[in-house]
Parts: structure tokens; C-alpha cells; sequence
């Protein structure tokens, strides 16, 4: 019950900045009067639940298959490099200005090659997910793994530790924290990769099913995805949070 108020208390600052957004769009939708270019909130909410069905039975399932698999995808790829690069500074300074370079390609432009590629296929729109979320992970262990202190890799090699030790005991606990970071901030960014995939080439998702609206002028009908694809990346993060709390027990002590 403390735990609770505690809770409540520190999110009550955003509660309040986040309702007093919400009425000044909705006052402002109000005045305007012109819902295919701004709905007001009451009207994207009326209209997701209008359209709850095929949201959630049809379009949400084929986005999260998408964001699910080029998630996994990037974990396996961003974790796989990142020990590489760790491990070997040849490879290092081979593989970083490719793992940066590959952020400077606009998805926007690479996506509708990929449609080219693949057709109208669910892996045109992995791959985009992939491009866009693999960086951050990669990057951000990267960091975790250089993190640990070389007095301490020294200690445990003066009891005869050999890498693998080292790498157990000193380097994942440190990049755990990083690690769980890197998830937070990919789990985002590979529902907006998927949806971005699903805008230029696709037969379902919710990127699809926005794109069909804003081509009937629909603007509540625009937004309505949007808002889901923000919960469930909100509900997402939060289950990330959950499990960073219970596995990274020693964060914030020295």
C-alpha cells in the first residue's frame, strides 16, 4: 500500500502535464471543428472502440508478430556483436562505423526497396525493424560490457580467473543495467519501425490500417491506431521496467 502511494505520487507531475495536454487538444479540436485534419480525443476513443474488432483481432496481432520477431531478431544480432566487439578490437574497428553508417540510411527510403525484395511478405517489414533496433542494443551492451572496472578483471585474474569468469562475473552483471536500457528504448522504436513497414507496403497492421483511413479522410480514424500502438508500447515498457526492477536489484547503489 505505501509502495502505491509512493507511486502515485511521483507520476502525479505527468498525470496532471498529460491531462491538461489532452484538454487543451480537445478544446482546441472543439474550436477548430474540422475532425479529418484534428480529432478531438473523445472522438479517436469513440472511434477505437467503433473499430475495436478488427483492431484487435486482425491488424494489432499482425504488428506485434512483426515487431516480436525483428525484435528478436535485433536482441540476438545487437547482443551477438556487441560481445564480438568486446572481445576483439580488430573486429571493433571493423564493425562500429558499419553499425553507424547503417543509421545514416533513411528508413523511409530503404523501406519500399524492401517491398521490392520481399513483396507484400511480413519480412519486408522485419527488416525494417531490424535496421532501426538492432543500433541501440548493440551500442548501448557495447557500452554495458566496456563498463567494467579493469581493477576488478585484474583481481580475478590474479586467482587464476580465465575469460569466461571474468566475462560472467564482471561484465554481464555490469551491462545488465544497459542491457535493459537498450530493451526499453528498442521496444518502441520496433513498433514504430513496424508500423512505418506496414505504412508503405502491406495488406494488414495497424500502419496499414492508418494509411487506409487517412485515404477516406478519416482523421479519428487515423489516430486510432496510433493511440494503440502507443499503449501497448507503454504497457511494453512497463513489463520491461517490472523485470529490470526484479533482476537488476543493485542499480543506483555504489
Amino acid at each position: 500500500m505505501k509502495n502505491l502511494r509512493t507511486s502515485c505520487k511521483a507520476n502525479l507531475p505527468a498525470g496532471i502535464f498529460s491531462f491538461a495536454l489532452l484538454l487543451c487538444w480537445q478544446l482546441g479540436a472543439m474550436k477548430m471543428n474540422k475532425a479529418f485534419i484534428l480529432p478531438s480525443p473523445t472522438q479517436i476513443l469513440q472511434k477505437l472502440w467503433e473499430l475495436r474488432e478488427p483492431l484487435l483481432t486482425v491488424h494489432l496481432p499482425t504488428t506485434m508478430l512483426i515487431t516480436g520477431i525483428g525484435l528478436v531478431i535485433s536482441l540476438v544480432l545487437g547482443l551477438a556483436l556487441a560481445v564480438v566487439m568486446d572481445a576483439n578490437d580488430l573486429v571493433r574497428k571493423m564493425l562500429y562505423p558499419v553499425v553507424v553508417v547503417s543509421q545514416t540510411i533513411p528508413t523511409t527510403a530503404i523501406a519500399p526497396l524492401f517491398v521490392l525484395w520481399f513483396g507484400y511478405s511480413i519480412w519486408s517489414k522485419v527488416l525494417v525493424t531490424v535496421l532501426i533496433t538492432f543500433f541501440p542494443i548493440t551500442i548501448t551492451v557495447y557500452d554495458g560490457l566496456r563498463s567494467s572496472k579493469t581493477e576488478m578483471e585484474e583481481l580475478l585474474q590474479t586467482y587464476g580467473a580465465r575469460k569466461r569468469d571474468i566475462f560472467m562475473k564482471i561484465k554481464v552483471p555490469c551491462a545488465l543495467p544497459y542491457f535493459f536500457s537498450a530493451i526499453k528504448m528498442a521496444v518502441p522504436i520496433s513498433i514504430i519501425g513496424a508500423a512505418i513497414g506496414e505504412w508503405l507496403g502491406a495488406k494488414s497492421g495497424l500502419g496499414y490500417f492508418s494509411k487506409r483511413m487517412m485515404t477516406q479522410l478519416d482523421g479519428a480514424g487515423v489516430f486510432a491506431p496510433i493511440v494503440l500502438l502507443s499503449a501497448v508500447a507503454i504497457l511494453a515498457v512497463g513489463i520491461v521496467s517490472l523485470l529490470e526492477k526484479r533482476f537488476v536489484r543493485w542499480r543506483g547503489e555504489s
